[in-house]
C-alpha cells in the first residue's frame, strides 16, 4: 500500500515552529532541532511526514506564497544546505518531507515576470496572462481573492496582467507549454534531491478561460465582492485535468513513489464533489484536500454526512483525506470550544481524525490544544488582515509561534518574535503536556500508535453509522480478519448506541474518558447497546 495512504501528515508553518538563530522567525535548522519531537524516539508524537509551508525565496508580500526563485531557499529560513540537512535528518527518523508548491502564480519579482513585463515582444511575455485594455479599462470583470480587480495595468507596455490574489502575485499562463515544461523541470529538481511530494496551492486556478469571458454574479452571497462572483471562467477549467495527469506520470515515474495533494479553492461552504473530480480515476491528484470538516458544526450527523459524501464521490479508485485546521482557517479547538467540554471535544476530534479511512493532516500545535489568538491591529502581518480589518482578522491568529515551554519566550526564540507569542503558553505548552499522561499530547501520541499497530485503521474498509438520536457517530474498520470499532459521542450527555450484533467488542484500546481496559462489557454486549459517556471517544478491538 502506498505510504501516503497510511501516513499521518503534520503541517508546519516554518516561520512559527522554531527559531534557531534568534531573529524571531522560525527556520529550517529550528525544524531539524525539533525532529525528535515529531518522530524517531520513544517520546515522539509519531507522525510520518511533514508538509512544509513555502520556504523558497520570496519578497514576502504573502509570506512565501509569492515565490521569486523555485530552486533555492529564502535566507530567512536558511540555505539549500539547511534544507538538505533537514531532509537527511528527517529521512533518518522515517519522516518524509512534502514541499508546498505555488505555481498558479509567482512573485512579481521572479525573473520570469521581470522579463515578461519588459516588453510586449519579450520571449516570456506569454508566460503570464496579459491582455489589452477593454474600453479603457480591465479586459473583463475577474476579481482578485484579496480584493479589487484581478487585473493590474502596466504603464510600460500599456497592457493588463492578471493576478488571482495580490498584484504582486501575477498568474502564470498554463496554456503555454513552455510554462508547464519549466515547472515540471523544477519539480524534478526537488524530487531528484529526495523530496517525497508536494502540496499544490490552489490547483484548480491554474487554467483560465481562453476567451476571457466575464463571470456572472450572485444576487446575494458572501461579504466580499469576490464571493459574490460565480467563478466559472477563472478556475476549474477542463484543461486542468490533462495537466494533472501529466504531472502524476512524472511523480509515478520514481521507484519510491512520490505523492501530491492539491488545495481545491471553492465558494463557501463548499462541497466534497469538486475536490473528488481532481483525483480522476486515480490518475490525477493522489489526494485532493477535503476541507468540509473546517466548516462543520459540532454535530455527529454533519460529520457523518461529509464522510459518506466524500467516500461516495471518490469511488473505489481514490483515497480520502481529512483535516480540521490549517494555516488559513481558525483552529478547530477554538471553533468547537465549549467551556469545560473543550478538552473532551478536542480528544474526540483527534480520535475521529486518526481512525477514519483516509490520510489525516494535522496542523502544528493542535496536538497540545493551541487556540487561535487575536493579533492587535498594529502587529498584523497578513495582507488579508491588513486589508479587511476589523471585518476579517486575517490568518495571523492561526500562525502564532509554537509554545515549547512556559518560559517568557515560550522556547520558540531568543529574539523578538515575528508575531506575538502564545498568551496561554504558561499552561499550554509541549513541556508541560509531556509531563501529564492525561494531556491532549498523549492522546494524539496514543492514537497515532494505535493506528500504527492496527492495519485495519491504516487501510481497512469503512462501515459508518449514525445513532438513532443523531448524537453519536460509530464505525467499523476492517482489514482481513482484524476489526476495529470506533464510537464517538458528540453530545454533552450520555448516549446509548445500538450497534450491529455481529460486531465483536472484545477489548478497549482507547477511551478518552479513561475507561479501564478490563471494563465490564458483558451486560452491554448482551443487549447490543453501548452507553457512551458525555463527549466520549472509545476504540474497541476484536
Amino acid at each position: 500500500m502506498a505510504w501516503w495512504k497510511e501516513a499521518v501528515i503534520y503541517q508546519i508553518y516554518p516561520r512559527s515552529f522554531q527559531d534557531s538563530n534568534g531573529d524571531g522567525i522560525g527556520d529550517l535548522d529550528g525544524i531539524t532541532e525539533r525532529l525528535d519531537y515529531l518522530a524517531g524516539s520513544k517520546d515522539s508524537l509519531g507522525i510520518d511526514a511533514i508538509w512544509l509551508s513555502p520556504v523558497y525565496p520570496s519578497p514576502m508580500f504573502d509570506f512565501g506564497y509569492d515565490i521569486s526563485d523555485y530552486e533555492e531557499i529564502d535566507p530567512v529560513f536558511g540555505t539549500i544546505q539547511s534544507f538538505k540537512r533537514l531532509l537527511k535528518e528527517a529521512h533518518k527518523r522515517g519522516i518524509r518531507i512534502i514541499m508546498d508548491l505555488v505555481v498558479n502564480h509567482t512573485s512579481h519579482l521572479h525573473p520570469w515576470f521581470i522579463e515578461s513585463r519588459s516588453s510586449v515582444n519579450s520571449p516570456k511575455r506569454d508566460w503570464y496572462i496579459w491582455k489589452e485594455p477593454s474600453h479603457n479599462g480591465p479586459p473583463n470583470n475577474w476579481l482578485g481573492a484579496f480584493g479589487g480587480s484581478g487585473w493590474e495595468y502596466d504603464k510600460r507596455t500599456g497592457e493588463y496582467y492578471f493576478h488571482s490574489f495580490l498584484k504582486e502575485q501575477p498568474d502564470l499562463n498554463w496554456r503555454n507549454p513552455d510554462v508547464e515544461d519549466a515547472i515540471f523541470r523544477m519539480m524534478k529538481y526537488w524530487l531528484d534531491m529526495g523530496v517525497d511530494g508536494f502540496r499544490l496551492d490552489v490547483v484548480n486556478l491554474y487554467v483560465k478561460d481562453e476567451f476571457f469571458r466575464n463571470n456572472a454574479s450572485y444576487f446575494m452571497k458572501g461579504p466580499r465582492p469576490y464571493d459574490k462572483q460565480v467563478h466559472t471562467y477563472d478556475r476549474d477549467r477542463p484543461e486542468m485535468h490533462g495537466i494533472l495527469r501529466r504531472m502524476r506520470k512524472l511523480l509515478d515515474s520514481y521507484s519510491e513513489k512520490r505523492m501530491f495533494v492539491g488545495e481545491i479553492m471553492q465558494d463557501f461552504p463548499g462541497n466534497v464533489l469538486l475536490p473528488a473530480t481532481y483525483c480522476g480515476r486515480n490518475d490525477e491528484l493522489h489526494l485532493a484536500f477535503n476541507f468540509m470538516f473546517l466548516f462543520s458544526s459540532w454535530k455527529a450527523e454533519r460529520f457523518f454526512q461529509i464522510v459518506k459524501d466524500f467516500e461516495s464521490a471518490l469511488g473505489e479508485d481514490n483515497w480520502p483525506n481529512y483535516t480540521l485546521s490549517n494555516h488559513d482557517f481558525p483552529r478547530h479547538i477554538t471553533r468547537y470550544e465549549k467551556g469545560e467540554h473543550t478538552l473532551d471535544r478536542a480528544k474526540l476530534a483527534a480520535c475521529m481524525m486518526l481512525t477514519l479511512r483516509g490520510t489525516p493532516f494535522l496542523y502544528y500545535g493542535e496536538e497540545i490544544g493551541m487556540k487561535r489568538q487575536k493579533v492587535p491591529f498594529n502587529k498584523i502581518q497578513d495582507p488579508v488582515g491588513k486589508r479587511y480589518w476589523p471585518f476579517h482578522p486575517g490568518r495571523d491568529p492561526e500562525r502564532i509561534p509554537m509554545p515549547w515551554d512556559g518560559s517568557e519566550t515560550t522556547g520558540f526564540t531568543t529574539g523578538k518574535p515575528w508575531l506575538p507569542l502564545y498568551a496561554e503558553a504558561s499552561t499550554v505548552n509541549v513541556e508541560s503536556q509531556k509531563q501529564n499522561p492525561d494531556s491532549l499530547f498523549y492522546t494524539y501520541k496514543k492514537l497515532i500508535q494505535i493506528r500504527k499497530d492496527r492495519k485495519s485503521l491504516r487501510k481497512g474498509k469503512l462501515k459508518i453509522l449514525l445513532s438513532a438520536d443523531k448524537q453519536a457517530l460509530y464505525y467499523r474498520r476492517r482489514e482481513g480478519k482484524e476489526e476495529t470499532y470506533i464510537f464517538l459521542n458528540f453530545s454533552s450527555k450520555p448516549v446509548s448506541v445500538s450497534y450491529p450484533r455481529k460486531w465483536t467488542l472484545n477489548q478497549i484500546l482507547f477511551s478518552s474518558k479513561n475507561r479501564n481496559a478490563s471494563f465490564e462489557l458483558d451486560k452491554e454486549l448482551d443487549t447490543g447497546d453501548l452507553v457512551l459517556l458525555p463527549n466520549e471517544a472509545v476504540i474497541f478491538g476484536k
